[in-house]
């Protein structure tokens, strides 16, 4: 998987330029692309309220009050998510900062930065500022590591 931007997206009246994306191989043909697909999903949606007609089979958008916020072109190719009270790494992409730092599938994230906090929300923006170098503390087969990890721009 590979994220990137697109030029522009436009639903219905709305317009946005360099948005985010995530492009990857289309292998069981799921989004009908012969060799790519694309996600845009949950950055572009949370900018509008969404109501669904379900008789009429129609999608009401209302831009809400996220509408116009930035959006987010930091990149890591890190998945962290909160398994039975631990935040675990999930993703890594190859190639990626969070690859080159060292990180694996699995770890145990202890700390981000100098927080020690266990709050997965507060981890994930620490990890939003591109160009910053930030310690990342794990816990690999019982075995604490320290790595350091560089946010990429995507823009």
């Amino acid at each position: 998987m590979k994220l990137t931007t697109l030029r522009e997206l436009r639903i219905g009246p709305y317009k946005f330029r360099k948005v985010p994306t995530y492009i990857f191989d289309d292998q069981y043909n799921v989004t009908s692309y012969p060799n790519l697909g694309g996600l845009i999903g949950n950055d572009i949606l949370r900018r509008f309220n969404v109501i669904l007609n379900y008789d009429r089979r129609m999608i009401y958008l209302m831009p809400n009050s996220h509408y116009r916020e930035q959006f987010d072109y930091s990149y890591t190719g890190l998945g962290i998510y909160w398994i039975d009270g631990e935040i675990r790494v999930g993703d890594v992409m190859k190639d990626s900062p969070a690859d080159k730092a060292g990180l694996k599938e699995d770890d145990i994230v202890l700390a981000v930065g100098n927080n020690f906090s266990n709050n997965i929300q507060t981890y994930k923006n620490l990890l939003q500022n591109p160009g910053d170098k930030v310690k990342i503390i794990v816990k690999r087969n019982g075995e604490l590591q320290q790595t350091f990890l560089k946010v990429k721009s995507i823009k």
